[in-house]
């Protein structure tokens, strides 16, 4: 490849003034490229690029322009050696407008996915789009005719970009709009122009952006429906009063200031409390105590849950400022992604000591220390009855002491989860604390049944109002212990021991007569006893290995067997109340209303993903009765054909089967009959029309046509008279006729078939060809005659010589008489001879028959 030197000058255009983008000088580039990637994925722009890049490869010097869009007009001069040069300059051109070539797949609600597409300005999509994803790219501008064409946008997601500079009326159009993302870009202001159209907008992210100050000109005040809000990042220095206060409907805020420095009091209180705040102030609460007491102060209410984010609280200090969220009467407080100690805990519980607190959560917490609480178990919070802790990474945890310190807490406490904190056992003497509990979650640990038995002790009155029980994925492997466990909880209703590895069920267990539901999902069972309680409203079995169901449940009302092995619907009888069936992903193959007539309260069937056989009966019934018997709650189009082969995976909706398909056997007996109706009309029709005479004739016809043509000159003629006469006349013809003319003076050649005919020819054949050689045919007429096949046949070759040749070589002697209406009405010709020429007939009287002998050898004389 060689070392090219070139100069590209690139300007742009925008209202009216050129402003340069950059100048290229002596770019000394080694490029080695494949074409075909580019081409194979090119769209309309990127083609006439290529064109543009095949004239550069003619042409030795070109200077031109052209446009990009409504507002861009890029002019390039290029002069270059060699080849060579032309692909490095056709490189440079895709460098501006590659992304041109990217694609944006719309789908059929109309949203635009975008995203990670390399994009450097909004790309050209449907004008009706509702959704336009344009995250993970790379542009840096919005203009304002970018998104003019777009006034039906909904969805405009503009995360994760490198926006610099967004017009002022850039979102104009906009009305519709109501969820728009332009989390961490680079946009260093904030304009209140951009949502001034924006009267629907009901989300609004802007973290993450570089802006330093947010107000004091009100930003948000035009968004008078805005419900969620997220803002701030760690560049974000001041705060002032911004227009939060006109928001009457806001629900949700999120406000990242882990730098703040500055903040005006009233700046993050709304026109009402907020439903839902999450503050990520970081180190401020060690670092700047009373700014956070401040923000702590605006969004504090017992309406609104409080989630202090990312933070760490290792000191008495950084615990402060929530004075403030005590004195605003929060009820619910939470942690998230936080470091804390057992002293700031403690600290915590003596600073909100006396508040309304309800709910406390720790969600991906790390806690250092001891379990020393002793400092804080005079306090009272005899309001507090929730406590969720999910995700909770205590260090050293064999170090921690047990929990009876802080009894002071667990005797309140009606809610408490425990979720993935790598729990194994709640000792005995912790449990008689836990007398008001009625909800436990201890899902996501390690629980085993050497250690649920002393969780779950009841003793000292422990446990007696608990109504809720969650063990999921722990490893607990005997059922019969936990159903013997249960039956201790006089109020449990609820007891959920899904993901845990009891393979067998034993075949009698004790269950308290309250449980009313039962989860048993994925534990890996194989079959079923009437261990299970008879009790049960609502029973879990999903993703077993399950095959057969034959316990009866009165009092069941929903049923999920989603991801097991049954081939049908279990036997309605044993439901006599459900109302919901779930049985997705099994090896289901068909139902019907048979099935289905047999839950008498069934309203609602889950069946899809499974191996139907789609069957004229089955297809049917689906399309069109099943809604007549129940529900179908999940997507239709998921119900797909299994068998037979050229189905599969067709939606069972969408299959069109044919009649025979469907009724193969009647259709098949139908057919038969149809076609013998035919063929006896087809038989019927040629015997009333003689069909078969005509089809004969033709066929002679044309074997005669094909035959070379024979002459018919009298000393080629080899016969006299060809004689045709019926079996039944033979002896006549034998004994009187042949003798006769054969023995005259002189004497006639005759050709009869018995004699003369060619042994092993085809008969057909000698019966042309003896005719054809003979000066006349002579037929001996007789009621006999008429019957015959081949004295018909004879006939019908005579008749087609008479109509070819325009002769009249045909002799009939009536051998006895015979009607002429005897002889067949399709002989037209014969008949005609019959009418208009006379005819010789055999006399019974002996004295006539010497003029009879006289008149046929007349009519057999050779002409002269």
């Amino acid at each position: 490849m060689k070392l090219v030197t070139c100069m590209c000058t690139h300007a742009l255009r925008l209202d009216g003034s050129l402003k340069p983008l950059f100048l290229l000088k002596e770019t000394i580039l080694k490029v080695s490229i494949r074409l075909l990637s580019f081409t194979s994925s090119c769209d309309s722009q990127c083609m006439f690029d290529f064109c543009l890049f095949s004239a550069i490869m003619t042409t030795g010097k070109l200077q031109f322009a052209y446009s990009r869009g409504s507002d861009t007009i890029m002019a390039v001069r290029m002069q270059f050696l060699g080849r060579e040069a032309s692909i490095i300059i056709f490189i440079l051109i895709l460098a501006q407008g590659f992304h041109y070539s990217r694609t944006c797949d719309c789908d059929q609600q109309y949203f635009c996915n975008c995203s990670s597409n390399h994009l450097q300005q909004v790309p050209k999509v449907p004008a009706n789009a509702l959704g336009l994803d344009l995250s993970f790219n790379q542009i840096e501008s919005i203009y304002m005719s970018d998104l003019s064409p777009y006034s039906e946008l909904k969805t405009l997601n503009l995360h994760k970009n490198k926006l610099k500079f967004i017009h002022k009326d850039a979102f104009k159009s906009q009305h519709k709009l109501e969820v728009l993302d332009l989390s961490l870009n680079n946009l260093k202001n904030l304009s209140s122009s951009w949502f001034q159209e924006l009267n629907s907008l009901q989300q609004l992210n802007l973290v993450g952006n570089p802006y330093t100050t947010l107000g004091p000109a009100p930003i948000f005040q035009s968004l008078l429906n805005l419900r969620m809000l997220r803002f701030g990042s760690p560049s974000l220095r001041e705060v002032y009063k911004n227009g939060l206060d006109g928001l009457t409907h806001l629900d949700e805020m999120t406000f990242v200031g882990s730098n703040l420095r500055s903040y005006e009091n009233g700046s993050l209180k709304a026109a009402r409390p907020i439903g839902l705040v999450s503050l990520s102030l970081q180190n401020l609460f060690q670092n700047n105590p009373e700014l956070v007491s401040k923000v702590l102060q605006d969004v504090s209410h017992p309406e609104t849950l409080l989630i202090i984010k990312d933070v760490a609280l290792r000191t008495n200090t950084s615990t402060e400022p929530f004075k403030s969220a005590r004195e605003g009467g929060t009820k619910s407080l939470s942690f998230q992604n936080s470091t804390t100690t057992d002293e700031a805990m403690t600290s915590l519980l003596m600073v909100m000591d006396g508040s309304s607190l309800s709910y406390i959560g720790l969600e991906d917490v790390h806690l250092i220390g001891q379990g020393w609480w002793q400092k804080a178990s005079y306090t009272h919070y005899e309001s507090l009855h929730t406590a969720y802790i999910r995700n909770l990474d205590i260090q050293g945890f064999f170090r921690f002491s047990s929990m009876m310190q802080l009894g002071f807490l667990l005797v309140h406490l009606h809610k408490v989860s425990v979720i993935n904190g790598t729990v194994f056992v709640i000792p005995r003497e912790t449990t008689p604390l836990l007398k008001n509990l009625e909800y436990l979650d201890l899902s996501q640990n390690l629980l085993s049944d050497l250690t649920i038995e002393p969780t779950l002790y009841t003793g000292f009155g422990a446990y007696q109002n608990l109504n809720t029980l969650n063990v999921s994925q722990n490893v607990i492997k005997s059922l019969g212990l936990m159903s013997r466990l249960a039956t201790k909880l006089k109020s449990l209703t609820y007891l959920d021991l899904s993901h845990n590895s009891f393979v067998s069920m034993p075949e009698n267990c004790s269950w308290p007569a309250t449980l009313r539901f039962l989860n048993l999902s994925s534990t890996k069972l194989r079959k079923l006893t009437p261990c299970l309680p008879s009790s049960l409203t609502a029973l879990d079995l999903s993703e077993n290995d399950l095959m057969v169901f034959n316990q009866r449940f009165p009092q069941l009302t929903t049923l999920i067997l989603t991801g097991n092995r049954f081939m049908k619907l279990p036997q309605g009888e044993l439901f006599p109340r459900l109302q919901t069936l779930l049985i997705q992903r099994n090896a289901l193959r068909m139902f019907d209303g048979n099935d289905l007539r047999r839950f008498k309260t069934l309203q609602y069937l889950e069946a899809s993903n499974n191996n139907f056989v789609c069957s004229c009966e089955f297809v049917s019934f689906f399309r069109h009765d099943v809604d007549h018997f129940i529900t179908i709650r999940d997507n239709r189009r998921y119900y797909v054909c299994d068998t037979p082969f050229t189905l599969r995976g067709d939606a069972v909706d969408s299959v069109r089967l044919s009649v025979f398909e469907c009724y193969m056997i009647p259709a098949v007996l139908v057919l038969c009959s149809l076609i013998i109706i035919v063929l006896g009309l087809i038989v019927v029709t040629c015997y009333k029309f003689h069909i078969i005479w005509y089809l004969h004739m033709t066929k002679a016809w044309i074997q005669a046509k094909r035959k070379p043509a024979v002459s018919r000159l009298v000393e080629e003629l080899r016969y006299d008279a060809f004689v045709s006469y019926s079996q039944h006349d033979a002896e006549w013809v034998e004994e009187i006729l042949v003798p006769e003319l054969e023995s005259a003076h002189p004497p006639f050649a005759l050709c009869l078939h018995k004699r003369d005919f060619q042994p092993g020819r085809w008969i057909v054949d000698n019966i042309i060809d003896s005719i054809e050689k003979s000066h006349r045919t002579l037929f001996v007429l007789s009621e006999h005659f008429v019957t015959s096949e081949w004295c018909r046949y004879e006939l019908d070759f005579s008749h087609f010589r008479i109509v070819d040749e325009h002769n009249d070589s045909a002799v009939l002697v009536l051998l006895e008489p015979i009607k002429k209406e005897t002889i067949p009405k399709r002989f037209c010709k014969l008949r005609k001879i019959m009418n208009s020429r006379t005819y010789l007939e055999w006399p019974e009287d002996e004295e006539k028959r010497s003029e009879f002998w006289g008149n046929l050898r007349a009519a057999l004389q050779r002409d002269e």
